[in-house]
């Protein structure tokens, strides 16, 4: 007679594993805590104020809804620094579409459909061409800012209509005329990120690609097409931020986007993922578009000039950088 074997459920995780798990990202919020509480009181007339909050709320996703998907990317061992470009290729659509139709919901399709697409071409470049994702997409953000201002002319295009359409209630109005709704687009793109990266095989997929490519085709994984997938998913999320920017002023400016690459791949960095692939943190990322995004706010307020914005910025992705490298040297 057999006997059955009894078997005990995995003990729960404790604290203090929860705690060494999740230490990356509860550091990154820390920094964000001591940042505010430093900025509260050197400038508390500013930063005791709801109105900043709301402004981050407003103003932090136009970049760090790139930012989610492109810290992917950067897992994945690759780089897009066409999206500024992509930003504004999808408002473009957007608004050749709605001129031809005057339908706000073709005219949605069509930005987040040319951003896939510009997403997918870069990343055939890169994967069927093989050409390094730093050039190739360097070339593709001028090329592609090129096509803007030869088709727009380099003119500004008004967004009143679009704006006060359901459509654009739905992206850039508020809730309780406090809360942006672009926050709340934000917090579910967050999730569904996470989810893909932490929950999916895609993003088991993504971590294997940056971590080792040989070993990840020698396990099964189809490495090329997720490499494009990724650039695509980045396109899709550049042209959604860029009609969310341009919504939100009621303006669509051909130089849209190029204010926001120091900030998104400040974001990606401090939030903890490595410019070497294989490492990296979606919630990281979250909770640094909002150091970040409150730094020119702390830097005006508390006295100095805009002009240390950038320095910080750079030194940031300086100093991020030069840590993975430390680690990775210590621990290969």
């Amino acid at each position: 007679m057999m006997e059955h074997a009894i078997t005990h459920p995995a003990p729960a995780p404790t604290l203090r594993t929860r705690v060494r798990r999740n230490a990356l990202q509860i550091g990154i919020f820390v920094v964000l805590l001591l940042l505010w509480g430093v900025f509260i009181v050197a400038a508390p007339r500013t930063f005791l104020a709801p109105e900043i909050y709301a402004s981050f709320m407003a103003t932090v996703p136009f970049f760090g809804i790139v930012a989610l998907p492109l810290t992917m990317v950067v897992i994945a061992g690759d780089i897009d620094l066409s999206f500024p470009s992509i930003m504004a290729v999808g408002v473009v659509a957007f608004v050749l579409v709605f001129d031809s139709t005057a339908n706000v919901w073709l005219a949605f399709a069509a930005c987040i459909g040319s951003g896939f697409a510009v997403g997918i071409i870069n990343g055939l470049i890169v994967v069927r061409l093989g050409i390094p994702p730093l050039i190739a997409t360097i070339g593709t953000q001028f090329f592609w800012r090129g096509v803007i201002l030869i088709v727009t002319n380099g003119r500004s295009e008004v967004l009143v209509e679009p704006k006060n359409s359901p459509l654009g209630q739905m992206l850039v109005g508020k809730i309780g005329d406090y809360v942006p709704m672009q926050m709340v687009w934000y917090i579910l793109i967050g999730i569904a990120i996470w989810a893909l990266l932490n929950r999916h095989r895609f993003g088991a997929h993504t971590y294997l690609t940056g971590d080792n490519v040989n070993s990840a085709r020698l396990m099964g994984v189809n490495v090329d097409r997720t490499r494009i997938l990724l650039f695509a998913l980045v396109g899709a999320a550049a042209a959604f931020a860029g009609l969310v920017a341009s919504l939100h002023v009621t303006n669509f400016f051909t130089t849209l986007g190029e204010g926001y690459l120091l900030t998104t791949l400040a974001s990606i960095f401090l939030g903890g993922t490595s410019a070497f692939g294989g490492v990296g943190s979606i919630l990281g990322t979250f909770i640094a578009t909002f150091i970040i995004g409150s730094i020119n706010a702390g830097i005006v307020a508390i006295g100095l000039t805009g002009f240390w914005t950038q320095l910080i910025y750079g030194l940031i992705i300086t100093v991020s950088v030069t840590m993975h490298t430390v680690v990775r040297r210590r621990v290969g």
